[in-house]
């Protein structure tokens, strides 16, 4: 594997939904996440990586449905994550058993330290996600804890969002008991007209060279950013897209900037009337200042 990353990264985001739920909220009967105060969509960053982690396990997986060497995911669906942790423990040439052990009698000792870095630093090897996003690893056998690279924050949206509920009807009922009352069965479904939403984003120099997250994977992370929507598509997502990656490279590891102050440089405004709602990217531009970008620092504009 190819050595860390020497430079540090800052970048922009901005993505759109049509007709879609970008981020449901089950904790609100499903429905696009918005901020109660202002009315603006928002979007986690556990769900934008979620959908960085499936573009890798698309990408990197061989015709014999394993992933390629040093591309595994750890966080996947149906995954059960003390195996993995039990897997890199083997594969590190440890008893993951006796590390349980351990753990129960609440060892110490600078033997099983150096074991819990040993499982770590393979864990970090193995996992793409690891690697890139960090991760708890101290349930089970225990691999302590890694400190990601690369933070994401919510993407919120540009203006403030409408959410439509609509009722839905399917014509084929669910058992025999419902048949006898039935012809249909009802539902809901929750969407947004139109949003443009913007995230930010960082990448840590000092942090890759814990976690040795290398160029190639940084490579895998652009590209997972641009193209992640097009293998992700479902009925509740209506149409997203990547619309505009900015990203700030900076001379050295520690930086030569604020974050905050290169994403200032960074604008998207409505250019149309905005007394009348907005129904696609083309009521909207992307500005960029290069002409205030700071000393050491480079941009980059993918879309």
């Amino acid at each position: 594997m190819s050595t860390s990353i020497k430079n540090r990264y800052d970048f922009v985001l901005v993505f759109d939904v049509q007709d879609g739920n970008p981020n449901g909220d089950p904790d609100a009967g499903n429905l696009p996440r918005v901020d109660p105060e202002t009315g603006r969509g928002l979007v986690t960053d556990v769900c934008l990586k979620r959908k960085v982690r499936n573009y890798v396990q698309i990408t990197k997986t061989a015709e014999d449905g394993k992933p390629t060497t040093g591309f595994n995911i750890f966080v996947k669906e149906k995954g059960i994550l003390n195996i993995e942790i039990d897997n890199g423990y083997k594969a590190a040439g440890l008893d993951p058993q006796a590390a349980k052990e351990a753990e129960k009698k609440k060892d110490k000792s600078q033997e099983r330290r150096e074991q819990i870095a040993k499982a770590r630093r393979n864990m970090c090897d193995i996992f793409y996600d690891i690697r890139t996003f960090g991760a708890v690893l101290s349930t089970g056998a225990n691999a302590g804890q890694v400190r990601g690279p690369v933070q994401m924050t919510f993407a919120r949206s540009v203006d403030p969002i409408v959410t439509l509920e609509h009722s839905i009807t399917r014509l084929a009922v669910t058992s025999e008991d419902d048949a006898k009352s039935k012809e249909t069965e009802m539902g809901r479904k929750h969407t947004v007209p139109y949003g443009v939403y913007v995230a930010h984003g960082f990448v840590s120099a000092h942090l890759a060279a814990q976690t040795k997250f290398s160029e190639d994977d940084l490579d895998i992370f652009w590209k997972a950013l641009v193209d992640m929507f097009e293998h992700d598509r479902s009925a509740a997502r209506g149409l997203m897209s990547t619309r505009c990656l900015i990203i700030f490279k900076h001379d050295s590891a520690l930086g030569n900037a604020s974050a905050h102050k290169l994403f200032e440089l960074v604008q998207v405004k409505r250019k149309t009337d905005p007394a009348k709602p907005a129904r696609e990217f083309g009521d909207y531009e992307i500005i960029v200042d290069n002409a205030q970008v700071p000393t050491g620092v480079t941009i980059d504009v993918r879309s």
